[in-house]
Formats: structure tokens, C-alpha cells, sequence
């Protein structure tokens, strides 16, 4: 061992236990302003839950979650660029910085829809959050600001999976907001026709259901003429009932044919749809929480009294440069603007 670090040691010895000496020395300093900090945040806490959640200062948050499954596995660049394209989303989602032209994916859309204007606004506008949050001053950009700050839509890649969630004191409000988020992405889903089996699904029904009525229709106009052709009777221009009720049959004949050929197809569209993954397929819809996701008030006390312990300490350092200062006529004297040059 050299003789430096032989001198060395006796002096960080006597440098430890000054400074442990000055905080001994105001230890009931640094003792009563933790206890109060700590008195003071627990009095805080429990006086934010004494308070109805409308006038507390820290109310509980409630935050439902809502989960979808995106299926990116036909989202193409070129197929989906078309999709884009004709549903007039091309130029905003390449701002946004989906790329249209090369790896694109509907879960990236998805995210980029949860922050469009036109989103934002549905929901701003449904559920009267001007109102609800008491916005004067430019509502639209403002109430635009604050839901953002309370919805959140996020894409887990490795799962596949969409959430949307919404905080809020009131957890039925916050899961109302949740489910109409989701529905309204769904309808937008199947508005731009990015999953093609089930908009084929839907035309299908309709169609299927107007084929019906419309056989049922012209069975009850050939009982009719059945029974009117049979008492002698003519139509209204002279023709013969007999004649008009055959003709009604040719077009109920060709209906129920068409029908045939609707069902089927329906019917393999399902078989198909039972083997493939929609775009766009809910999982689980918002419940309405029993249990808070913030503020959490334990770790917030926590946190104010090591923040004052830790401040009490500084403070006592600067207590004691202050007193060493003062014993030191030269450096008052230089505080007092009289030391030498």
C-alpha cells in the first residue's frame, strides 16, 4: 500500500463522519418533516375518497378494455392500397405514416382510424363531451384534446390483437364509450369492403330476404287468379284470368329458381367464412370494471415521503453550510460585499 492511499483513508473516514454527525445533529429536523409529509399524504388520500368523484381532487378512474382480432394476413400491399385508394383514405393514411404502397396492415389502419377527426368527433358528438367536460373555448380542437388524453388504441403484433380502452370516473359512461368505439370501427371496416365475405354475406341476406317476400308475394297473387279463374272471371283489359295466372306462375318459377341459386350460395359462402379469419372480428366487448385502474394512492405516499426525506436531508446540508458560513469571518465578509479584491 503506497503512502497516498494510507493518507487518504483516514481523511474519507473523518469526511463519513462529519457528514453523519450533521445529520445526527438535526436528525429531529429531518425525523418530523418525513412524518409530516407522510401524515399530510395520508390525510390527502383518504380525504380525495371521502369526496363524491364529481368534487374529489383525486377520484378513482375506471378503464374498460375492448378486444379484436385484426387479421393481416391478406392486407397485401398492392390489395390493400386499392382498398385505401377507393375508400378515399390513401393520402390521409400515408400521412399518418401508414404505407399504402408495401407492407401495409389493416391492424396499422385500425390504430390510425382511433385518431382520425371524423373518429374523434363521432364520439365527442355521441356522447356530448363539450358538455360533459365543460369546454368553451374552441370545443372541436379541445374536445378533439381531451379524448385523446382518456382513449387509448394500441395493437399487440405478436397476438394479433386490437384494444381499445377509455378512462373515466364513471365506469358504465367509460364502457359505453368503449363498445361504440368498437362498433364504430366495425362499421367502418365493412364500409371501405376490406373484408369481402362478410359484405358478401350481407348482400346476400338482403337479397335472399327480398326473393322470399317477393315469392310470397306472387303466391298470393296466383291463389287469387286461381280462384278468379275459376268463377269466369277477366282482367281489367278483357284479358283471360287463366292467362294471367300463368304468367304470375312463370315469374314465381323464376323467383323461387333464383332464390335456389341465393341459397346456395349463402350456404358455401358460410362453409367458407367457417375456414377463414374475418378482418375485422370482435373478441370481447367492454364490461363495466368493479375495480379501479387509478390513481394509486399507496405508491403516491410513498413517494411524497421519500421525496421529503430526501428534501429534509438537502435541507440540512444547507443548514449546516449555512451555520459553517457564518462562523467564517472572511466569507461574511465577502457575502457583505467588504471582502478584499
Amino acid at each position: 500500500m503506497n503512502e497516498q492511499e494510507t493518507l487518504s483513508s483516514p481523511e474519507d473516514e473523518i469526511d463519513l463522519i462529519d457528514l453523519v454527525s450533521v445529520l445526527l445533529k438535526r436528525k429531529w429536523l429531518i425525523i418530523g418533516i418525513t412524518g409530516l409529509s407522510m401524515i399530510g399524504a395520508l390525510l390527502f388520500a383518504v380525504g380525495s375518497l371521502l369526496l363524491p368523484p364529481e368534487t374529489s381532487y383525486l377520484p378513482n378512474e375506471y378503464t374498460p378494455k375492448a378486444h379484436m382480432m385484426i387479421n393481416d394476413s391478406s392486407s397485401s400491399g398492392g390489395g390493400m392500397a386499392s382498398m385505401l385508394a377507393s375508400s378515399g383514405l390513401g393520402g390521409l393514411a400515408s400521412l399518418a405514416g401508414v404505407n399504402v404502397a408495401s407492407g401495409s396492415t389493416y391492424s396499422a389502419l385500425a390504430v390510425y382510424l382511433a385518431g382520425t377527426n371524423s373518429f374523434l368527433d363521432s364520439v365527442v358528438d355521441r356522447f356530448n363531451l363539450i358538455e360533459r367536460y365543460k369546454i368553451e373555448k374552441s370545443p372541436r380542437a379541445e374536445s378533439r384534446k381531451a379524448l385523446k388524453e382518456k382513449l387509448s388504441a394500441s395493437m399487440d403484433d405478436e397476438a394479433g390483437v386490437f384494444t381499445i380502452s377509455f378512462t373515466d370516473i364513471d365506469p358504465a359512461f367509460a364502457q359505453e364509450v368503449v363498445n361504440y368505439s368498437v362498433q364504430y370501427m366495425e362499421e367502418r371496416f365493412t364500409e371501405m369492403g376490406l373484408d369481402k365475405n362478410k359484405l358478401q354475406k350481407e348482400n346476400l341476406e338482403a337479397n335472399i330476404q327480398n326473393t322470399y317476400n317477393e315469392i310470397l308475394k306472387l303466391e298470393a297473387e296466383s291463389q287469387k287468379l286461381d280462384r278468379a279463374a275459376g268463377m269466369g272471371q277477366y282482367t281489367a283489359n278483357g284479358s283471360s284470368m287463366v292467362l294471367e295466372a300463368t304468367r304470375i306462375k312463370r315469374e314465381l318459377s323464376a323467383q323461387e329458381q333464383v332464390y335456389t341459386q341465393l341459397k346456395t350460395q349463402y350456404e358455401l359462402l358460410k362453409v367458407q367464412m367457417a375456414s377463414e379469419s374475418p378482418v375485422f372480428q370482435v373478441l370481447e366487448y367492454a364490461e363495466v370494471p368493479d375495480q379501479k385502474s387509478g390513481p394509486s394512492r399507496g405508491m403516491l405516499c410513498i413517494i411524497i415521503t421519500f421525496a421529503a426525506f430526501f428534501g429534509s436531508v438537502f435541507l440540512v446540508f444547507v443548514l449546516n453550510a449555512w451555520d459553517n458560513i457564518k462562523k467564517d469571518p472572511l466569507a461574511m465578509a465577502k457575502l457583505s460585499g467588504g471582502g478584499s479584491k
